[in-house]
């Protein structure tokens, strides 16, 4: 069908980008290959470039058949062809989903069509060994090391002096997610996808939206798991300004994709694909564009955010009985989206009794019995190795009074590459009393009279490593919105101070950028 232009559109108009120009004239599109080799794209000789167009026409065709012509030749006088252009239909500039971001149009309708399209495209997308492999933690973390190289090797440091914790975080995350990405393949979310999903090659028209410009130039790089391969999109709206819009699209193409993938993984594609941007920014920067190194230092400034946004943690939150623990840990699991694992719940879980049936006894007998304490933490600990293998934060509620214990959970954040936060929870006598009383009253997951928590005190081994939150004066909301300040500033600061209480007048809104609340989960 006819492709309607507004009046202000030119006839004839000449886009360039890094790898090709592109020249509009009328109703019509013809993308030309630049003959370069940057490496990681060739299109050095004319072949490689008579290829790559072919390619370029089938593969693009998946996703928009109505727009792809097919690959015509540019002859000389004597009819032999010295080069060959994409023919394509001309997609109108003022429904660019790029442009409508920018004008501020509302792009909430257009983004839904383009979810179920591209939910609907990866469920038929092409899956075999190959198209597997490229899911791979290994296959990943080779992709995010190449780029590492490529930036590096840029004249000038186009990330803005953050190329380092960069790396530090990607590899951090990878190394510690091997069962999350060999479960990522074995459930077919590796396909043979779109690969260069950006909001410039996205046209909103009036019978559904048009998706262009797939990469064609290296099968591998367009071997990629579906969240990844939509990410692209959220990334580049967030970088256009719509960072609701992108949050958005993504979770709704996770929801019509069936795919439960925790929200660090989320984090992680989107850091993946705006280092991708940045390292491309670059290379245009090196060719001359001035503007480009401005977009290289930004894009790696949101490519680190996500990381650190999406870093896996092992938070435990400790102290004596009616401290306000398990309080805290449950609002510290809704800050973080984390999986909240409680030794009174699995204590009772494993007895085969309910949650708030008494299983009281004196201080280290009956279930509280030290072989007994032993089973239930290494339990736990067991739990909590495989949520963190799969890209889970996990907030363990225990007292964690036994040094013992502790160094297990120490050694299990280092196993996993997990950001290990210490909490110990602190309250007055007076305080700790009064809660007790309530909990007889009300009933409690927690058997502990005020016998047991002082006997626990007394034994309580020295925890220097922990952060204190003292519960006694302050709203648990409160308290929460404080340790939560020192949990996010962890990620960026990896080395912990011992025994450094939550100042009073912490921040609360200094959560981590990118993140939203997420419903805690209680197991």
């Amino acid at each position: 069908m006819p492709t309607q232009h507004s009046p202000t559109t030119p006839y004839a108009a000449v886009h360039e980008t890094h790898a090709g120009v592109v020249f509009l004239v009328g109703e019509r599109a013809y993308k030309l290959k630049k003959p370069e080799d940057f490496g990681f794209l060739d299109y050095s000789t004319r072949e490689l470039r008579r290829a790559a167009c072919l390619r370029e026409t089938e593969l693009n065709r998946r996703l928009a058949p109505d727009v792809y012509d097919g690959v015509l030749d540019v002859v000389d006088a004597g009819g032999r062809p010295v080069e060959h252009l994409v023919a394509m239909r001309r997609m109108p500039e003022d429904r660019r989903l790029s442009t409508l971001v920018r004008r501020g149009a509302d792009i909430g309708g257009c983004l839904r069509q383009i979810a179920h399209l591209l939910a609907a495209f990866h469920s038929r997308a092409a899956r075999d060994s190959r198209v597997a492999a490229e899911g791979a933690a290994e296959a990943l973390r080779g992709r995010w090391t190449s780029g590492f190289a490529q930036v590096r090797s840029l004249p000038g440091d186009i990330t803005g002096g953050r190329v380092d914790e960069i790396e530090r975080l990607v590899l951090r995350f990878i190394d510690g997610r091997r069962a999350l990405f060999s479960a990522r393949i074995a459930e077919g979310r590796v396909v043979d996808g779109h690969g260069d999903l950006l909001a410039d090659d996205v046209f909103c028209l009036d019978d559904g939206p048009r998706v262009l410009d797939c990469l064609e130039f290296d099968d591998r790089l367009r071997f990629v798991d579906g969240l990844d391969d939509a990410a692209f999109l959220a990334m580049d709206l967030e970088r256009l300004g719509a960072p609701e819009a992108a949050r958005d699209f993504l979770r709704r193409y996770a929801d019509l994709a069936g795919d439960p993938a925790p929200s660090a993984l989320h984090h992680h594609y989107v850091a993946y694909r705006a280092f991708v941007r940045a390292k491309v920014a670059g290379l245009r920067h090196g060719q001359g564009d001035p503007g480009s190194g401005e977009q290289a230092r930004a894009l790696s400034a949101l490519a680190l955010k996500h990381l650190r946004a999406g870093a896996v943690r092992l938070i435990l939150v400790g102290g004596t009985p009616a401290t306000g623990k398990s309080t805290l840990a449950g609002e510290l699991a809704d800050h973080t989206g984390a999986v909240r694992l409680s030794s009174d719940r699995l204590r009772k879980e494993t007895a085969g009794i309910a949650p708030t049936a008494s299983a009281a006894a004196a201080y280290r007998s009956g279930l509280y019995a030290p072989e007994a304490t032993d089973r239930v933490y290494a339990d736990l600990l067991g739990r909590a190795r495989r949520l963190l293998g799969l890209g889970e934060s996990v907030v363990l509620d225990a007292s964690w009074s036994s040094a013992a214990h502790r160094a297990a959970a120490r050694a299990l954040a280092a196993e996993t590459a997990a950001d290990l936060v210490e909490l110990r929870c602190t309250a007055d006598d007076d305080v700790v009393t009064s809660r007790i009383a309530e909990r007889a009253r009300t009933g409690s997951e927690s058997d502990a009279d005020v016998a047991v928590a002082r006997a626990m005190a007394a034994a309580f081994d020295p925890w220097p490593q922990a952060h204190r939150v003292d519960t006694s004066r302050t709203s648990s909301r409160r308290s929460a919105r404080e340790a939560a300040a020192v949990v996010d500033r962890r990620t960026s600061e990896p080395a912990s101070e011992p025994d450094r209480g939550v100042p009073a007048g912490a921040d609360p809104a200094r959560a981590s950028a990118g993140t939203t609340a997420v419903p805690r989960r209680t197991l």
